[in-house]
């Protein structure tokens, strides 16, 4: 609803105006036509109304602590007074303090202070009295000692010389080089697989194969050569490090003299002989020494270890001493009671079961407490320890059954076959990956064998020692 007589003057149809207006139940009431806004001639401003008094800058003078007026004290400041001497302060007031030392009553280095003992049912802390006069405090049990065992050095890996290899390779024409190299890699049987790498890139390509039959035949008439070779560099690799060589790697080489290739050369056999020699030496001396360490072990009760050294002999077919294998018994027996804990019993019957005295232990009691780890491995080492398992109602199996085999370590390093000699860093390599060397065995027929690079392999790196309980 809207009133005409609110309209502005000279309103017509088509005008934008505003307005006000009221809404109820019974509809839209207009109270008020604003005519439309016109241009502004002048910029809009604020207008400053002022007050009747005079204006006065503010102004800031700073003045000396010493200089300030002491505050005047209220009834109030009384109070507070009275309750802070009512309420006790264990920790030093506040009003009291020295200096070095912080709001909360500890000295300023950070340490907490000592704040004697606790206060009684009145609510206040008996005094303590000073430090020096408080009676010392009872000594620390001193720790048990670990006893020191003799620590072997770690063996040597071989390091095979190269240069009995190179030699060979050298004397070869530069189209037989790559196919050397192959049964160095991996004998003939490498080679069949570079011509059969090859003959698939070849047929795919729509080329004609490589005939393997001249390439194999070059192959078998340098594998001898090359296998003295290897075996001569191997062999002096041994002797630089003779007295440190690890034994699996000296007895490795004696054995690989019995290789009717190298048997068959006049050149080896000095040095097969000289190698021979050195393996009984060295046998004969870890042996003393492997004795001496389990006897050692037994000595300071590091039954777990000693069990471990006796699994492991340096020399295989030798009879363990009877008088060290009592021992190595009584004292096993000893350690297996019912008081003990069962990852002790675990742990002694790992070591246990690949001994040489597995069978001749018997335990008087089976732990007071039995975890399931334990019992699982009294089950699985049942074979090797018969007379241990019937102590956790364990049947064991019937004589002749296969025993479970020892935990195998990771391999530390690849064999010594899989390593092939790369080429000398001052000559340029053959056979690039995507070049092809000829060989020529017959006038009739050519082939071709591709052969790609290979890395130097990293040097191996020496087993872990055994671990001691």
């Amino acid at each position: 609803m809207l009133d005409g007589s609110l309209l502005p003057g000279g309103a017509k149809v088509g005008d934008v105006l505003r307005a006000d207006a009221d809404f109820d139940l019974e509809g839209i009431t207009v109270t008020a036509v604003l005519p439309p806004k016109g241009a502004r001639k002048e910029p809009e401003r604020i207008e400053l109304l002022g007050g009747t008094s005079s204006f006065e800058p503010v102004t800031q003078t700073l003045v000396a602590r010493s200089d300030r007026p002491r505050r005047e004290r209220r009834d109030g400041d009384r109070d507070r007074d009275r309750d802070r001497e009512r309420r006790p302060r264990p920790d030093g007031d506040r009003s009291t303090r020295g200096p070095g030392r912080e709001r909360s009553g500890r000295p300023a280095t950070g340490e907490r202070s000592d704040r004697g003992p606790r206060p009684d049912a009145t609510g206040e802390r008996p005094a303590r009295p000073p430090r020096a006069e408080r009676p010392p405090r009872a000594p620390r049990p001193p720790r048990p000692e670990v006893p020191e065992l003799p620590m072997r050095p770690k063996p040597k890996r071989l390091r095979a010389v190269r240069t009995h290899r190179n030699e060979v390779l050298n004397a070869l024409p530069p189209e037989q080089r790559p196919v050397a190299e192959q049964v160095l890699r991996g004998g003939v049987p490498a080679v069949r697989q570079a011509i059969d790498e090859q003959n698939t890139t070849l047929r795919a390509e729509g080329k004609p194969e490589v005939p393997p039959s001249g390439v194999i035949a070059l192959a078998e008439e340098l594998l001898p050569r090359l296998r003295v070779a290897e075996w001569q560099d191997r062999a002096e690799g041994a002797l630089n490090d003779l007295d440190e060589l690890d034994l699996r790697d000296l007895r490795s080489v004696v054995v690989a003299a019995d290789d009717p290739a190298v048997a068959r050369d006049e050149s080896t056999r000095d040095l097969a002989a000289r190698l021979k020699d050195a393996l009984a030496n060295r046998q004969d001396k870890e042996h003393q020494d492997w004795l001496a360490d389990i006897d050692a072990a037994l000595s300071v009760g590091r039954i777990v270890r000693a069990l471990r050294l006796s699994s492991r002999p340096p020399k295989a077919g030798v009879r363990f001493p009877p008088d060290l294998a009592g021992r190595l018994v009584q004292a096993t027996a000893t350690s297996l009671t019912a008081d003990a804990s069962s990852d002790r019993w675990v742990a002694v019957l790992e070591a246990l079961a690949y001994s040489p005295v597995h069978g001749a232990v018997v335990p008087t009691a089976a732990p007071a407490v039995v975890s399931d780890e334990l019992r699982s491995t009294a089950k699985r080492l049942a074979a090797l320890v018969p007379e241990v398992a019937k102590l956790f109602g364990i049947e064991p199996p019937a004589p002749g059954t296969r025993a479970p085999r020892p935990p195998r370590r990771p391999p530390s390093r690849k064999p010594d076959k899989a390593r092939v000699p790369p080429p000398p860093k001052d000559e340029p390599r053959l056979v690039a990956p995507t070049e092809t060397a000829t060989v020529e065995p017959e006038p009739a027929e050519t082939a071709t064998v591709e052969t790609e690079p290979q890395p130097e392999p990293a040097e191996p790196t020496a087993d872990q020692t055994d671990p001691t309980d």
